[in-house]
């Protein structure tokens, strides 16, 4: 790892030979000038130290992130400035005294106003001719990522505990609590019922907002699991660092400032974890996750001990997992172990005969937490709500009732179209695509294109450029369009 750091007799020729083009057009000075103001500018905290271990260049972003002064640290040597590493610990200092390499650490210590801050480094040995010339570190401040991963380890092992009130409690979720007569759904849950009688692996695939996570609650609480802890996590919302640590815990003296701490696994030994969108997860974890599954151990990170555990994994995906897999973002050998039992949501727009269904059941939930009395909805709010095809799924659906019910007035006991906030642009059907007539497929298209400028128009209650604007095209490209499919404009709003 060192070798690809190291500059090599042709790299410094090459170097020098390109600074000499450099000189060509910029002197010398004016080069330094500009590495320097590039340092000053940069987000990542960077300090250099000779040889001798004297600091060198301190930029500004380091500066702040250790709440120290440039002139309190150039020219000086490290070991003195910083007096609380102890000996080894410095990765600086590692890579001064024995040439080591290291790559994205995390590292904990107490800056100048005794503040912990943890800090993503990568540090390297500066070598010309064999000579070490310096070491350089790169830092990245997450003090406050690392705070709230903290915070959700701690309050998820709260939350686990008996003692707590019931009121802090995780909202439980079960199968009475999922509603819809559509066959497809209904197969869904069929499926989900039988995967609770096991303990396999699962991996849900469904679109935003399909609910996804209360068909995993669901699966757990009808298990023979369900007195033991259901965890959930979600891929996407940490970086790759932390969400190692998260997940696998940590170990004292694992990296600078390490703890010995839970993950996920251990906290929901004998129970669920819930992977959400896992594809978001980095790849090289993802192979850690492999081994957790084939080996029912963990290891913490900087640890030596094996960890038995007994955790049951639900994983969750809303793209297709062949496409995921063929873009990367999914690592097959992961899809098999996971896909032990594969759950697929249908989407809102499939299982149309629940959409009002489903309201009535949002409609009566909001009216309590609102304190209203809204009864039922009028025949053109059920029209209006039936003619929509939901991208967000059943929670747009429920989004759209909780506002209509939030806003109705006391004396308001029927919702009307008028109190639904909906984009009543619906989707071209799917039969029509391939039906070309006599016309040949320019007409077609223009049917298409008329259609989606309608639909556009009404969308946006007649305004044209708020209409232009959806349609991604230009206000005057969009008059055109409406001048050529001769269009009634002034039935349509304001322009």
């Amino acid at each position: 790892m060192v070798k690809q750091y190291k500059m090599e007799e042709d790299d410094i020729v090459r170097n020098e030979r390109e600074e000499e083009k450099v000189g060509g057009v910029m002197k010398n000075k004016e080069y330094i000038l500009v590495l320097q103001r590039i340092l000053q500018i940069m987000d990542e905290g960077v300090h250099v130290v000779d040889p001798e271990g004297n600091s060198i260049i301190y930029n500004k972003a380091m500066a702040r992130l250790e709440k120290m002064e440039s002139q309190d640290v150039l020219r000086k040597p490290f070991t003195e400035v910083f007096k609380n590493f102890e000996d080894g610990e410095s990765t600086l200092m590692q890579a001064l005294e024995f040439r080591k390499t290291t790559l994205k650490k995390e590292q904990t210590y107490l800056n100048k106003d005794g503040r912990e801050i943890t800090t993503v480094n990568t540090t390297v040995p500066v070598v010309k001719d064999g000579e070490l010339v310096a070491a350089i570190e790169i830092a990245k401040n997450i003090t406050d990522i690392q705070k709230m991963s903290n915070t959700i380890l701690e309050l998820r092992k709260e939350i686990d505990c008996p003692q707590v009130a019931k009121e802090h409690r995780i909202k439980k979720y079960n199968f009475d609590n999922l509603f819809g007569e559509s066959e497809k759904f209904l197969d869904t849950i069929t499926l989900a019922r039988r995967a609770a009688r096991s303990s396999a692996s699962v991996l849900i695939y469904g679109e935003t907002g399909t609910g996804k996570e209360l068909i995993s609650q669901s699966i757990h609480f009808d298990s023979d699991r369900q007195s033991k802890p259901f965890l959930a996590q979600n891929c996407a919302a940490l970086p790759g660092s932390l969400l190692e640590g998260i997940l696998f815990g940590t170990s004292k003296g694992g990296f600078t400032g390490a703890v010995d701490r839970e993950g996920l696994f251990e906290q929901a030994d004998g129970g669920t974890l819930l992977l959400d969108e896992i594809n978001s997860m980095p790849y090289e974890l993802q192979g850690k996750l492999l081994r957790v599954l084939q080996e029912d151990y963990i290891r913490r990170v900087g640890g030596t001990k094996d960890i038995p555990i007994d955790v049951r994994i639900i994983a969750t995906i809303n793209e297709p997992a062949e496409e995921l897999i063929q873009s990367g973002k999914l690592r097959k050998d992961l899809y098999y172990r996971l896909n032990i039992i594969q759950i697929d949501i249908p989407p809102l727009r499939e299982r149309p005969d629940d959409i009002l269904l489903l309201a009535d059941k949002f409609l009566e939930k909001h009216n309590k937490k609102y304190n209203k009395e809204v009864w039922m909805l009028s025949e053109k709010a059920k029209e209006k709500l039936l003619d929509y095809d939901y991208p967000g799924n059943v929670r747009e659906l429920e989004n759209i009732i909780m506002s209509a019910v939030s806003m109705a007035l006391e004396d308001e006991h029927v919702l009307t179209d008028k109190h639904l906030i909906v984009n009543r642009r619906k989707a071209l059907p799917q039969q029509d695509i391939y039906e070309l007539k006599d016309g040949g497929l320019d007409e077609y298209l223009e049917k298409i294109e008329k259609s989606m400028i309608e639909n556009a128009l009404v969308a946006q209650g007649g305004n044209i450029s708020k209409a232009a604007e959806s349609l991604k095209i230009k206000r005057q490209t969009l008059q055109h369009k409406i001048k050529k499919y001769k269009m009634e404009t002034e039935k349509q709003g304001k322009k």
